[in-house]
């Protein structure tokens, strides 16, 4: 029984060990990358490199990177070539850190030591290419954009292209070691740019970073991997928090911006190579980007007024731009503004303003402390490509359901590239040049147009259009008695046509005066033609009556719905009402007028009064000066 428990204890401790090994191998491998060389004849020099942390990692976790373990799979995923190999110089060298302690305030403790492997293998000319592929268990804990990173691999990857896209085609190289030291809220311009030896072009971008399979051993091959999965709001074209943000030039592979969040973030760049319009190959190099809250002396800052990828502005007025500083801890400033036929295009003013010779793009640099132990640098792109203005033209006035034509007047240095029309009434934009847009209604719009061209300028202009109205209002439908006037007016300026003319004074003045003689009901079309010349058209009924009309209801429901809330005579061919009473059941005057235009709301000194019955009296007199009294009863509803 000793004896088993022994053994027990011995593989819980074996166990053990191996887990603590795991979690020492996952806190130091910070990034790398697979490049090759073609020599002739198949045959490719493969390199590995492996960037190691030599300060979180210990003795026995580092050790544990040599040998490494390769694979060579064919491009339908075969295997060619599995090897163990012995790092080519021992245990790696330590990269230099990049900065000076005496110009950070605090510097935190760095340590990067960098692993190659090489090897030599002949691979035979091949219709699907090559992938060297390397993968490691783990990622350190701290790593904070993607998620899960103790349990997340990584793969260090290399394509060789088929020999029908490139034959003996060499990858390209990136050129400077990965960054060290980057202090939050301070500009970060690094150049993470590459060569190539057989000339083709290249271009950058943030791209994919790549797990390991989970049960991956060494010695086991595996071409499976899968993209890492990045923890909201990083992704791999966004792997680092900054503001301005964190961006790759696709041109120059220069990554500039203001990282704002300290930590470890995993970035991954894709180095594309060119040949002939097409991109051929891609070599990847990943690392960990480490912002710390390192404090420098002296601060190099041209700050970033434009989206543009490290840009300081786009000045599209004129060839003259005032320069900002914003750096910090400097004594003395030199600026460069660029112009390579030039040498007087310097300044040593804190905030210079230098006039250009001609438009372009130019690379302006601010050096702070030049020539001494803490100096620093940082250079932005200025573009000046005067001058772009917008304009169009357009008609000040129209009338609603026209289709109006606007022509883009927009006058530019460059090449304009786009254009967005925007018409003040929530319809789509327009992005086309010339455009065509119709108001339905009557309105002061104020209608917009954006122009950009092809160096990034932009410039906008308001016109206002107003859509006449054309709705004339000539009053509502009415009643009368024959021999009565009515006064007609309508509400809208412009030419009038009154039709039928009967009855009228003048049918073509906005007021003319309504004699009936007769008894009927006439309909009356009015045609009016506005200022703007927008024709819109009303209609008004005129019921003529031979006698006057009383016409009072029997029920109303002061209940505050909008419907009979209110009780009131009809009155038509009156002169005047001489009383208008009303009274409860107990014989109590709750209500009275002489104003023709009251009515009775269902209360009696600022009381609702009961559902039931109640009394009224009118007295009238008609036009002629005769006097006439009605009485009756109205029931009162809720």
């Amino acid at each position: 029984m000793k004896r088993h428990h022994h053994i027990l204890f011995f593989v819980q401790l074996i166990i053990l060990l191996m887990a603590f090994s795991t979690k020492l191998r996952a806190t130091h491998i910070v990034g790398g990358d697979a490049t090759y060389v073609c020599l002739g004849a198949n045959r490719y020099q493969i390199k590995l490199s492996i960037y190691r942390d030599c300060i979180g990692g210990t003795i026995g976790a580092i050790s544990g990177d040599n040998p490494a373990y390769i694979r060579v799979f064919t491009g339908n995923n075969l295997i060619v070539d599995e090897r163990e190999l012995n790092a080519v110089n021992g245990a790696g060298f330590v990269i230099p850190p990049g900065f000076q302690n005496d110009c950070v305030t605090n510097p935190p403790k760095t340590c990067l030591n960098r692993l190659d492997f090489e090897f030599t293998l002949t691979l035979n000319a091949s219709p699907v290419g090559y992938k060297v592929i390397y993968q490691d268990c783990c990622r350190n804990r701290s790593v904070l954009n993607i998620v899960n990173p103790f349990n997340t691999g990584a793969t260090y990857t290399c394509t060789i292209p088929p020999n029908s896209v490139a034959s003996c085609n060499s990858s390209a190289v990136f050129k400077n070691f990965p960054p060290q030291i980057i202090c939050v809220n301070n500009p970060l311009v690094y150049d993470h740019s590459a060569t190539d030896i057989d000339g083709d072009s290249l271009s950058y971008e943030f791209c994919q970073s790549y797990d390991s399979p989970e049960k991956q051993k060494k010695g086991y091959p595996n071409y499976f991997y899968d993209p890492v999965i990045y923890r909201s709001p990083f992704s791999a074209s966004i792997p680092m928090a900054g503001n301005p943000r964190i961006q790759i030039d696709p041109k120059t592979g220069l990554i500039s911006g203001t990282p704002n969040l300290q930590g470890r973030f995993v970035v991954a760049v894709c180095c594309h190579e060119w040949r002939n319009g097409k991109i051929i190959n891609t070599v990847t190099r990943e690392f960990q980007f480490v912002v710390t809250n390192c404090s420098k002396a002296v601060i190099a800052n041209i700050p970033q007024y434009s989206s543009e990828f490290n840009t300081y502005i786009v000045n599209c007025s004129d060839l003259t731009v005032k320069f900002d500083n914003l750096s910090i801890g400097a004594m003395t400033y030199h600026w460069d503004f660029g112009v390579e036929e030039l040498s007087g295009d310097t300044s040593n003013a804190f905030m210079p303003t230098f006039t250009y010779p001609d438009s372009g793009t130019y690379v302006v640099t601010l050096y702070v402390n030049k020539g001494t132990t803490c100096s620093d640098s940082i250079s932005r792109f200025v573009k000046v490509y005067p001058k772009l203005i917008s304009n169009f033209s357009a008609p000040s006035i129209a009338c609603p359901g026209d289709t109006i034509n606007f022509t883009d007047l927009s006058t530019s240095t460059y090449p304009i590239k786009q254009w967005i029309w925007n018409f003040d009434d929530n319809t789509e934009l327009d992005y086309n040049q010339n455009a065509q847009h119709v108001f339905p209604y009557s309105g002061l719009y104020n209608v917009g147009l954006i122009t950009s061209n092809n160096q990034g300028c932009l410039d906008t202009v308001f016109k206002k259009i107003l859509i006449d109205p054309t709705k004339p209002n000539v009053g509502n439908d009415t009643v009368i008695v024959v021999g009565e006037r009515i006064d007609f007016k309508g509400q809208l300026n412009g030419n009038y046509r009154w039709m039928p003319s009967t009855f009228l004074s003048d049918p073509n003045v906005y007021n003319p005066t309504g004699t009936f003689t007769d008894t009927g009901t006439f309909t009356y079309i009015v045609a009016v033609e506005s200022d703007g010349g927008c024709l819109g058209y009303d209609t008004i009924q005129i019921q003529v009556l031979a006698n006057p009309y009383l016409a009072i209801p029997n029920i109303f429901s002061p209940n505050g719905d909008g419907t009979n809330d209110r009780f009131r005579p009809l009155l038509v061919g009156y002169q005047s009402l001489r009383y208008f009473r009303i009274y409860n059941r107990y014989g109590e005057e709750i209500f009275s007028t002489q104003n023709i235009s009251d009515s009775w709301d269902g209360t009696y000194k600022g009381q609702d009064q009961v559902v039931g019955v109640y009394y009224w009296m009118i007295g009238l007199k008609d036009r002629f000066g005769k006097d006439y009294d009605q009485k009756g009863d109205i029931t009162l509803i809720r």
